[in-house]
């Protein structure tokens, strides 16, 4: 069983060993995180070779050696050479490798991101189709107005501690602010009235 979890990987060093469509998958699902991205191979897509040269990504174009994954905080090894995934497997980083549950510490889940909302949904590797039907159908449920939602809640938070220190009220205020029509006016594009409703009702 895995244990789900949120890492925070801003600029911590993160590997990714291999150079195609798989790895680039995996780059692409590091953008926006902040990490420090290496990119181990001696042939990569296009999309890699473009990110490598604006400056996003680092890339070593060459196979990997004993050693590259020092100091790494997560390793994605997208290769398809088996000695290489076996050796990776073996180092002090949590590694995850394409395909192959059994050389894994971590798995990737099916993710929807609405602004600092993220939900993730994993089979624990026994279907990554499943995961994304899952995923698509939670997407129809949680629209953009969460994500805004949880913006405004994010700038009051502050006020909020500051206001109400007990904190049983202010789970209270908080379930009172979801339960308010807040959300109906985020969906009907009335942000600014969704902010003074908000307002008015930690001013109560």
């Amino acid at each position: 069983m895995f244990y789900p979890i949120y890492l925070n990987l801003k600029d911590k060093r993160v590997i990714v060993i291999g150079g195609g469509e798989v790895a680039e998958r995996k780059v692409h699902s590091l953008l926006g995180t902040g990490a420090d991205i290496t990119v181990i191979s001696p042939e990569v897509t296009a999309t890699i070779e473009s990110l490598a040269q604006s400056g996003r990504i680092h890339l070593l174009r060459r196979r990997y050696v004993d050693g590259d994954c020092d100091d790494a905080t997560l390793v994605f090894s997208a290769t398809d050479d088996p000695a290489v995934s076996a050796e990776v497997f073996n180092t002090s980083a949590l590694v995850n490798t394409a395909d192959q549950p059994e050389l894994c510490d971590f798995i990737m889940p099916a993710v929807m991101r609405r602004g600092d909302i993220t939900v993730a949904i994993s089979t624990g590797g026994s279907s990554p189709g499943l995961a994304a039907r899952l995923r698509d159908e939670v997407t129809e449920i949680i629209g953009p107005e969460y994500g805004e939602l949880a913006a405004l809640l994010r700038r009051v938070r502050p006020e909020i501690l500051n206001r109400v220190p007990d904190q049983e009220r202010r789970k209270a205020l908080h379930y009172r602010i979801l339960d308010s029509d807040i959300i109906e006016r985020l969906k009907r594009g009335d942000s600014k009235g969704a902010e003074r409703r908000l307002r008015e009702l930690i001013e109560s």
